[in-house]
This record gives C-alpha cells, structure tokens and sequence, in this order.
C-alpha cells in the first residue's frame, strides 16, 4: 500500500509498485483532466506536478505521468490539473484564455501544469524561462505563436514571490494556487515517506532511477517485477564540490546539472549542452547513473561525463569500489556490474581554468531526440601546444566511446591546421560504426568529422579549418 497525498487528498494506492502515475490517476481515480497521448514522455498531454517535502517548505517538479511508477510516490504530493481549481480562472489560464491559446483542449491541461511549475520553479519569471517550462508539451491545432504570446502575458502579470522553490506554493497559496497548498508541507512530513513497500532487500528486483527510458521500454514486464526505487535516498542526490573535484549522486538529474551554478560557470558550453538532452518533463526525472547504466552507444550524459575523465563509485554486496566510466560499457548494453551492485556517485574534476569543452549533437530534431551521433571534447593547452585532451562520441561504436588513442595522439602536438588533419585520420580508424535507422556506417563517419572540426572551432576560435571542410 502507498500513500501519497493527490491534490489536497491523502490517499492509499492499492496497485503494483510498477503502475505508472496516468493509469492509476485516470483509471483508479477518476481523474480525466491528466491526458494520454503517447506514453513516452515526448507530449506533455500528461503533465502533472509532483512535490517533495524539503527543509523549509516543498519543492515541486512538473513530470511525465506516463514515465513515472506510483511506488515512487510514497510520501509525496501529486497535482493533477483538478488540483489547481481556485474556484475561478488563476493567472495560467486567464493568460490561455486572453491569447487564444486553446483550440481543441487536449494539450491544455498538460500546459496549464507546466507553466504552474514554471512559476514554483526557482528562476526568474521571464519569457525565456516560461518556454523552457513548456519545452515538453506539444501543441497540434493552436500554434504556437498564440501559446508564446500567453507565455508572456503571465511572465508579466505574476509578482516573483522573493522566496526560494520549496516556499513558492505557500507564498501563492490563495492566489495563483487554491488555499490547500498552505499545509501540503505539514501533511507530508506527518505521512509515511517509505520506499512504497519495496524494501532494498528485495530479491531479483529491477532498480528504478529516473526510469524515464525502462517505462517507455517495457512498461507492461515492470507492471509484474518487484522494484527497488532509489529516489528515497537522499544521499543519492547531491551535488558536492570540493575545490576541483565534483561528486554528483547517483539520483542527480539532468535538470539539476543544468541548474547548478558552479558546473555552468566552470565547464564551457555546460547549459548548451544538457540543453539539448531531453524536455524539462523529462530533465526533471532523468538521472546521471541511469543514463549510464542504460547503456545506449548514443546516451548524451555517457558522451558528456567520458570527455571529463569521469570515475564511477559502486556500491554492493562486496562493498564498494572505484572504475573509469571507459571501462565500464563492455559491449552493446552490457556493463562491469555484479549482481546487487549499484552505481552511487560519479566523480570527475572541472576543467583547468582556460581548457576548452565542447558538446555537439546531431539528430533529426535540434530538442527531444536521439542523437546519430553525439561527442564531447575537453582540451587543455599550453603555449600552443596541447597538454590534456579527452574526446568522446556516441553512434559510432557499440558503446559510449572514449577514442583513447586519438587523445593521446593529439596531446603534445601543436593547436594546427595539420593537427587537426592527423587527429581527423587517427579518428576514422578508431571508430566502427554501423548501418541502421539513425543513419549510414559512411553518414555517421562523415557527420563525426564534420564535429570534431566544430570541437577545434569552438575550442580554438583563432584556428582556420575552413579548409579540412569537404
């Protein structure tokens, strides 16, 4: 039994572990204003917001219902587009309304939801921001230049409350928010914040982190399997810098590296670059150790972490042990992980101060897509001359690829035009990549080459490699 509190209901989930929040919302509850559209996270017709009790209030995340397992929800506040009623129209859909932005009305809810987590978020309230916040949720019949137009009217009609994420609901409360959201805070902290009764003991169970790749995979297996959840271990979800080095919990998602001060001050191209792995519904819950151990030749944050020398911690029956991300992919989604091991952290430093790093992708769509082929590059270079290189790339091996001996061939020679020839010919023979529905052997080579030229463009402006274009 799990219970959660949904909308201002504390409530008793009697259904698997593994039952995805729109089932047991449409299904179990009733609540038809939570839209299914294709139940892989890419619509946002399913948009709901869950809050979690911290120090000092509750923060909120808009999420993909479709991707997320009720047994994760164990003490937690789910807000459904029923739970936002205010007895009258709030700010979000007054803004909808006065721009026209809804036709049909099946995208509606889900935009209504994002764009309150938009304004609990802890960010400015700003037409740049208030996009991002819907960068998940498609729109077939409006158009979207209507649903920016309402995006800007609320950005300028909403007082910025001055009070950091988890007191935003209560300082809106009454207003942008129905009364009710003055003591959610209250009521989770009195409830049962389990592990929605799977226990870390749980034999054969599948460990679930973001879960926003194994609940568009095979949702229907996980519905039947006991399940191990990981969001409940706070220590899993920390960032820790300590002068250089980074530690980043297991359980850290992509939206909290996006978010973080330090890493996008410090590592060059840093928001760009996580900017381009999923929507923000999906930033919220995909996580740094799921990314890897999914092991996809083309993960984005595999790519990333390999060209910063990133170092894994595990942790299992044994007790714990360190390993070079580059050894852990051993072959096509096969990974160096004993039976009870999980990945807990992984480490890497930031770069040197004046090193390069750059991240490039190339997919069918800029946003929300697989990548053909990704690569990152991180270079350090003294007086003209490389001191440290690590370049990395997905979609043209069958695992995430840290090309270790075009690294070291480039490390000690001059930042050149002929350089950057040689470090294009190492790379063509490092590489072994294959036909299938991303793309040609013969594309993904030719879309590699024309990338790590736009590494040396990016990290070293002042070189001309006009010339190595075809």
């Amino acid at each position: 039994m799990i219970e959660l509190m949904l909308n201002d209901e504390v409530v008793r989930a009697d259904v698997p572990a593994g039952t995805v929040l729109l089932d047991f919302l449409r299904s179990a509850r009733g609540l038809k204003g939570t839209k299914e559209g294709c139940r892989e996270g890419d619509c946002g017709a399913c948009t709901v917001l869950v809050g979690e009790a911290v120090e000092g209030g509750v923060r909120y995340r808009a999420v993909a219902s479709c991707l997320l397992p009720v047994g994760e929800l164990a003490g937690r506040h789910v807000v459904t587009i029923e739970g936002l009623d205010t007895g009258g129209l709030s700010p979000v859909q007054e803004a909808l309304v006065e721009e026209g932005a809804t036709q049909c009305g099946f995208c509606t809810p889900g935009i209504v939801v994002a764009l309150t987590g938009f304004l609990l978020a802890d960010q400015p309230l700003d037409l740049e921001h208030g996009l991002t916040a819907i960068d998940g949720n498609i729109c077939r019949c409006t158009g979207y230049v209507s649903i920016r137009r309402a995006v800007e009217r609320l950005a300028g009609s909403v007082d910025d409350p001055g009070v950091p994420a988890e007191r935003r609901a209560a300082a809106l409360a009454g207003s942008v928010l129905p009364a009710y959201f003055a003591g959610v805070a209250e009521r989770l902290r009195a409830m049962d914040g389990g592990a929605g009764g799977v226990t870390e003991a749980s034999a054969g169970a599948t460990v679930v982190a973001g879960g926003t790749d194994l609940f568009v995979q095979r949702p229907g297996q996980l519905l039947k399997q006991p399940l191990r959840f990981l969001g409940h271990r706070p220590e899993l979800r920390r960032v820790r810098i300590d002068g250089r080095e980074v530690t980043l919990g297991a359980m850290v998602t992509v939206e909290d590296l996006l978010r973080h001060p330090v890493l996008g001050e410090r590592v060059p191209g840093w928001g760009r670059a996580l900017e381009l792995m999923g929507s923000t519904l999906i930033r919220n819950r995909a996580t740094v150790a799921g990314n890897i151990v999914n092991a996809s030749p083309i993960g984005d944050l595999s790519i990333l972490m390999l060209a910063l020398g990133a170092r894994l911690e595990l942790e299992g029956p044994d007790g714990r042990r360190e390993l070079e991300l580059e050894r852990f992919h051993l072959g096509y989604k096969e990974y160096d992980l004993a039976p009870g091991e999980l990945i807990t952290a992984v480490r890497f430093e930031l770069p040197a101060e004046g090193a390069g790093f750059n991240f490039e992708k190339v997919s069918r769509r800029e946003r929300l897509d697989i990548a053909s082929v990704n690569t990152a590059f991180l270079v350090e270079a003294e007086d003209g001359v490389v001191s440290r290189a690590l370049l990395a790339a997905g979609g043209v091996a069958p695992v995430p690829l840290l090309l270790a001996g075009s690294s070291a061939w480039l490390t000690g020679r001059p930042v050149a035009p002929e350089t950057l020839r040689g470090l294009l010919e190492r790379v063509e023979e490092e590489i072994a990549p294959i036909d299938d529905v991303r793309g040609s052997a013969e594309y993904k080579r030719l879309l590699l080459r024309r990338l790590v030229i736009a590494h040396f463009v990016a990290c070293f402006p002042d070189l001309d490699a006009g010339e190595l274009l075809p």
